[in-house]
C-alpha cells in the first residue's frame, strides 16, 4: 500500500520547523478547488511550490504529475486537476530544446512506495540490485530492476539522508543531511549503525579504493573522512558549499563546489586540497565526473555550460549546453568517455549526451521530467540510473 505525503508529515518526519522555514506563500487564484489544493498540496511543501512551477497543457497531465505526490481520491484529484489546469497553464519558454541524433536509449521509471519521499541518488549494489534514499521519509529503497518488487527500511527518523553508497559487501552507507551522522544500514538484519560528524550536514559521498568514505557537507563548509573498519572519522574545513565527490584511478578526490567557481582536488591521506578556478565568478559547480584520462568534467549550473578540466596543466574549456544559459545543469556521468547529464532547469528534465570526440549534443525529454535530477549512477552494464525527486520516481537508462 502506497503511504501518503499526509501519513510522513503526521508522523513527524517532516517537523512544522521545517515547514515554519519556508515563510508565507503567495496566495493562489480563487476558484473551485483553490482551498482543497491550499490543503492537500501544502500538506509537505509551500504553495509556492506551485506559483513557481511552469505549468502543464491539461488537468490530465496536472493528475499525472501530482498522482506520484499524493494518494487522493478520484473526486477531490478531478477538482485539484482542474483547477492547477485552469490557473497554472504550461511555460512555453521552459521546454528544453532538444538535438536529435542517432544514438538509441530506453528509459524505465519506477514510483517507489511511499509518496512525498523524495526519492534521490539512486546506486546499484554488487548484486545488481537499485538502492536509493527517500530524503523527506528518512528512509532507503532496494528495487529488483528484474521484476520491479521495491521493499524499503526505516532509517533513524532524524537523519534526512541525502546521498547514500554501497559497499563491496552489499551494505549500504548513507550522509544523514540532518542529524550530522554517518550511517550503514546491513540490509541482511535491517540494523542501523550511526557515527557522529563535526559537519551538520553531510551531504554527497564516495568510496576510495583505500577503503574509507569520504564526504563533503555543503551547509558546513567542511569535508570528511571515515574509516569503516575503524571508525575512526577526521573533518576539515574547506571552501564554501562543496557538493559533489569523485574519486580518480590515481586516487584524488574531486571535489565541486556549489559556493564559489572552485574545483577542489584533495590528497586522500593528508587532505590537503589544491583549488582551480573556473572562468566567471558567477560560476557554481555541482557536480563532476572522470574520464579515463583522468580528465575533469563537470556541470556549470549557474551559467548554464558543462565543463573540461585538464589537472596537468590547469586548462578549462566550456562548452554552451543546448537549452542556454537557463538550463542548469545539475548531475553528470562519463561512460565510455563520453559525457551524459542534465537540464534540470527545463520542463521536462533533459537528457543531455556529449561526445567529446566530435563536440556535438544529442539530448533526449525525461518522460516524467519534472522532479529535477541531482545525482547519477553508472551500472555495471554501462547503462546510467536516474531519478525525479519531486515526482518519487527511480529510472533506469539502457543505452544502446
Amino acid at each position: 500500500m502506497k503511504t501518503t505525503l499526509t501519513a510522513i508529515c503526521l508522523s513527524l518526519l517532516i517537523s512544522p520547523s521545517v515547514l515554519a522555514q519556508r515563510g508565507t506563500p503567495p496566495e493562489l487564484p480563487d476558484g473551485r478547488g483553490k482551498a482543497l489544493v491550499q490543503t492537500v498540496c501544502s500538506t509537505c511543501h509551500s504553495t509556492a511550490t506551485i506559483s513557481r512551477s511552469v505549468g502543464y497543457s491539461s488537468a490530465t497531465e496536472w493528475r499525472r504529475v501530482f498522482s506520484t505526490m499524493i494518494d487522493l481520491n478520484g473526486a477531490q484529484a478531478n477538482t485539484v486537476a482542474r483547477y492547477l489546469a485552469a490557473n497554472f497553464p504550461e511555460d512555453l519558454s521552459r521546454r528544453p530544446n532538444l538535438i536529435a541524433g542517432d544514438v538509441e536509449i530506453e528509459i524505465i521509471e519506477w514510483t517507489v512506495p511511499t509518496l512525498g519521499q523524495r526519492a534521490r541518488d539512486p546506486v546499484e549494489a554488487p548484486d545488481g540490485s537499485i538502492w536509493w534514499t527517500g530524503m523527506w521519509a528518512s528512509l532507503t529503497g532496494r528495487l529488483d530492476p528484474e521484476t520491479g518488487l521495491m521493499e524499503e527500511y526505516q532509517l533513524p527518523a532524524s537523519a534526512r539522508p541525502h546521498t547514500i553508497v554501497p559497499d563491496e559487501d552489499g551494505n549500504i552507507w548513507y550522509t544523514g543531511n540532518s542529524n550530522a551522522t554517518v550511517g550503514m544500514l546491513d540490509p541482511a538484519t535491517g540494523i542501523v549503525t550511526e557515527y557522529k560528524t563535526e559537519a551538520r550536514d553531510p551531504h554527497s559521498a564516495t568510496f576510495h579504493p583505500n577503503g574509507n568514505l569520504y564526504f563533503t557537507a555543503q551547509g558546513a563548509a567542511m569535508l570528511g573522512r571515515l574509516n569503516p573498519v575503524t571508525g575512526d572519522l577526521k573533518e576539515i574545513d574547506t571552501e564554501p558549499r562543496p557538493y559533489g565527490i569523485q574519486a580518480g584511478s590515481d586516487g584524488t578526490l574531486w571535489i565541486a563546489y556549489n559556493g564559489t567557481n572552485k574545483i577542489g582536488a584533495m590528497h586522500p591521506d593528508t587532505m590537503e586540497v589544491k583549488y582551480y578556478e573556473v572562468p566567471d565568478t558567477r560560476t557554481r559547480v555541482r557536480r563532476l565526473g572522470l574520464d579515463s584520462e583522468g580528465i575533469v568534467w563537470f556541470v556549470n549550473s549557474t551559467m548554464g555550460k558543462i565543463g573540461r578540466l585538464d589537472p596537468a596543466t590547469g586548462d578549462i574549456k566550456q562548452w554552451d549546453s543546448p537549452s542556454g544559459p537557463n538550463s542548469h545543469p545539475y548531475a553528470i556521468a562519463v561512460i565510455d568517455d563520453v559525457i551524459w547529464y542534465n537540464e534540470s532547469g527545463m520542463r521536462p528534465d533533459a537528457l543531455v549526451r556529449f561526445n567529446p570526440r566530435t563536440e556535438s549534443f544529442q539530448s533526449w525529454a525525461i518522460p516524467s521530467g519534472v522532479g529535477i535530477v541531482r545525482n547519477v549512477w553508472v551500472t555495471e552494464e554501462g547503462n546510467l540510473l536516474i531519478h525525479q525527486s519531486s515526482t518519487n520516481q527511480v529510472g533506469l537508462v539502457k543505452i544502446d
